[in-house]
């Protein structure tokens, strides 16, 4: 069975991301087969909309999408393979594609939905959570930054929020990815098999038919708002790193010092790289983010030699050697050189050569 299920039924264009045991993690095969269904169905006139899912290890749902399949970057990484770029640039295509797809696309985001998850969702036109849902992007824990897309969607998020989620990885439940504006409807996952059925059967006239009726299925959400919202401001709006590790340091409450002992473990140079990025794409259009992303992942993995990667160290302590002790480099966030953190946000390509240089 295909990794990735793509077809017509009734007026849908339906994809179950079929690679459970991964929890759908995404590979360079996954996302060719993605975009390639997206495009045969953008001039299709059977195809009114988008639906796109994950499988569980019990059926459909219960997982969307774990990201990128981080022992392949480990891999290519390591052995110098160009499949490596070919992922990140055709995975920030399919990201755009999603973005500005001209017929509605709703991502039925049920259990994992983290990084390259992200991506193949928070450009939806309707993105739907569930209780199940955990929503994160946790790259600074592997010594990488939120990208396919992070800093333009994190950045947009309210108040200094996107800071706060781009710099720890916090995972948010179903209801806070809707107070976070990271989803738009909250609906209790029983109801999703039903939701998908009704999709494929229903006669719909037109696109926006079908975005209407997913949103009436939206349920009441038990929480109003989310927690530590104005500690998250207040320490994530400061100007550098330092200064918000002082101020939660400083910070008697638990929130503070627990949120302070998170950024501690994570990769200092890239928690720098990361609050630049976010900064950054505040006042940046999705293709000029994606861009810029593309030229941080290759200096993530391609311009730094293997033995002094944070990214290669990091997915090596996380996924492959498993022992949970990256040894980051400098060690503390107050070590960082800022000339370091300034080289990943110079291209490595002149603008005609961008590997993502025709992206509107």
């Amino acid at each position: 069975m295909s990794d990735v299920i793509a077809q017509i039924e009734g007026r849908i264009g339906c994809i179950t991301l079929n690679r459970p045991k991964a929890l759908n993690a995404l590979s360079l095969d996954m996302v060719r087969q993605i975009t390639a269904a997206l495009l045969g169905w953008l001039q299709d006139p059977q195809v009114l909309a988008v639906a796109v899912r994950g499988m569980g290890k019990e059926g459909p749902f219960g997982s969307f999408c774990a990201g990128g399949d981080i022992r392949f970057f480990h891999q290519t990484a390591t052995a110098g393979d160009p499949r490596l770029e070919d992922f990140f640039t055709e995975e920030y295509r399919l990201n755009h594609l999603i973005h500005t797809y001209p017929k509605p696309y709703v991502a039925l985001m049920d259990g994992i939905v983290m990084g390259g998850g992200m991506g193949i969702s928070q450009g939806a036109s309707v993105r739907v959570v569930t209780e199940r849902s955990k929503m994160a992007m946790p790259e600074t824990n592997i010594g990488l930054f939120p990208d396919v897309g992070g800093g333009y969607f994190l950045s947009r998020c309210p108040g200094h929020l996107g800071e706060y989620l781009g710099l720890t990885g916090h995972m948010l439940q179903g209801e806070e990815a809707v107070h976070a504006g990271l989803a738009d409807g909250y609906i209790t996952s029983g109801k999703l098999p039903h939701l998908w059925q009704t999709l494929i059967e229903t006669p719909f006239e037109n696109g926006q038919a079908v975005e209407r009726w997913v949103t009436t299925q939206f349920d009441r959400m038990l929480k109003t708002k989310l927690e530590n919202r104005s500690q998250m401001d207040a320490s994530f709006a400061k100007g550098s790193v330092q200064d918000i590790l002082n101020q939660l340091e400083t910070s008697p409450d638990e929130w503070s010092q627990t949120t302070a002992k998170t950024l501690r473990s994570r990769s200092p140079l890239m928690l720098h790289v990361v609050l630049e990025q976010i900064r950054r794409a505040r006042k940046l259009g999705l293709a000029d983010d994606l861009r810029m992303e593309r030229d941080l992942v290759r200096h993530c993995f391609a311009l730094r030699p293997v033995d002094q990667s944070e990214t290669v160290e990091g997915i090596r302590a996380l996924a492959i050697d498993k022992d949970h002790q990256p040894q980051w480099q400098p060690e503390r966030v107050e070590e960082v050189d800022a000339a370091e953190v300034a080289a990943f946000f110079v291209s490595p390509w002149p603008a005609h050569a961008h590997p993502l240089r025709d992206l509107a």
